[in-house]
């Protein structure tokens, strides 16, 4: 399976129009920042290999 990169900015770009919001160069650039952090954070993570069998969590309703 081939991984594409995530355009960050193109993501906050979209979220600030859905999301209504009006965001400055530097609360923009933190954004970017955290946001490549927490994916270099969660690619080991996304990595681990898991056995396509491997049973998913159950979903609750009430």
């Amino acid at each position: 399976m081939k991984e594409t990169a995530i355009d960050w900015a193109a993501y906050l770009a979209l979220m600030e129009q859905a999301l209504g919001l009006t965001l400055d160069d530097q609360r923009r650039g933190e954004l970017l920042t955290q946001f490549s952090r927490i994916a270099d954070m969660a690619e080991p993570l996304m990595a681990f290999p898991l056995d396509d069998r491997q049973e998913v969590a159950g979903v609750y309703k009430l």
